[in-house]
């Protein structure tokens, strides 16, 4: 892992990219330790873990004892004993505090797992669920979490041994990774429903996620995915709980804040790039949404 944060000063810009890079003597894309390990490498290394990052790589958490707050793209997530949260990359993150809490922490990098395993666990989906909260006696709960456990031991087996590591121990913690995201995102699955508003809903996501700083209006997607506007809207509703219209804008809102956040570019750049005519355009949706200007936001993100 490159690093956890950033000096606190000077007052930072853009918030930082972080990209994986495997603990010395290690050439896994995976690593696991506990959050009692990752304040304590935090302090060794003079981070600051509360300040904004952006990772390239996946996190996936699950809390023991005690709570923690984690913002996620700007949204505060707490978690209870029995919690797990998958930050995916390109979120913008913050850790709460961490002393409040104890658990286990495993980053790892999608091109790890195998591209199957990778589509059926939805690595690629950036509108993928954050938290989960599983009934603390289920099956669903216990299998996960002996999967971690599991990856956890292996983990730790495989940092320890000296020398060069052997292919065949980095396969097993590839499956053991592969197994803990496919449980996860197993029971995230959405509950059967009908099959043509599921499917309806699935296919205007993902175009939502390719087209939306292209265009934001629903009749655009109905008219390419071959749906009428009113059936968009009622699949939408149903999976998401807003209209169509509203989860474009909601997903244009999200990726302009991060931009904000995550960039020193002027709100006119930042405009164009998301599809507005001008910077007035821009500012007003974003108004409308935030109750403040852009510059407004990007300030207040940033402060110390």
């Amino acid at each position: 892992m490159v690093n956890n944060g950033h000096p606190r000063n000077p007052p930072r810009s853009a918030i930082p990219d972080l990209r994986y890079v495997p603990p010395p003597g290690l050439r896994a894309c995976v690593e696991v330790m506990t959050l009692a390990e990752l304040r304590s490498r935090a302090q060794t290394q003079g981070k600051v873990l509360s300040d904004p990052q952006r990772p390239s790589f996946h996190q996936v958490f699950a809390l023991d004892s005690g709570t923690l707050r984690q913002t996620v793209d700007f949204t505060e997530r707490l978690l209870t004993p029995g919690s797990w949260l998958w930050v995916r990359p390109g979120q913008v993150q913050q850790h709460g505090d961490l002393t409040a809490g104890e658990g286990t922490l495993v980053l790892f990098e999608a091109s790890f797992l195998d591209r199957p395993t990778a589509t059926a666990a939805g690595l690629d989906d950036a509108c993928g669920p954050l938290l989960w909260r599983p009934a603390p006696d289920s099956a669903d709960a216990w299998a996960t979490r002996l999967a971690l456990d599991h990856l956890h031991r292996e983990f730790a087996q495989f940092a320890a041994a000296d020398g060069a590591k052997p292919d065949w121990h980095l396969e097993v913690l590839r499956h053991l990774l592969a197994t803990l995201v496919l449980r996860m995102a197993g029971h995230h699955s959405a509950a059967p429903g009908d099959a043509g508003l599921s499917e309806a809903f699935l296919r205007f996501r993902t175009a939502v996620e390719r087209d939306f700083a292209r265009t934001r209006q629903v009749a655009d997607y109905a008219r390419a995915l071959g749906y009428s506007p009113r059936t968009l809207s009622r699949a939408t509703h149903a999976a998401a709980g807003t209209g169509a219209k509203e989860f474009i804008d909601r997903r244009v809102l999200l990726e302009a804040k991060r931009m904000l956040a995550h960039s020193d570019e002027p709100a006119a750049v930042i405009a164009g790039r998301l599809g507005f005519a001008d910077a007035t355009n821009f500012s007003k949706f974003f108004h409308q949404r935030e109750g403040h200007a852009p510059g407004a936001f990007r300030a207040g993100i940033r402060e110390v």
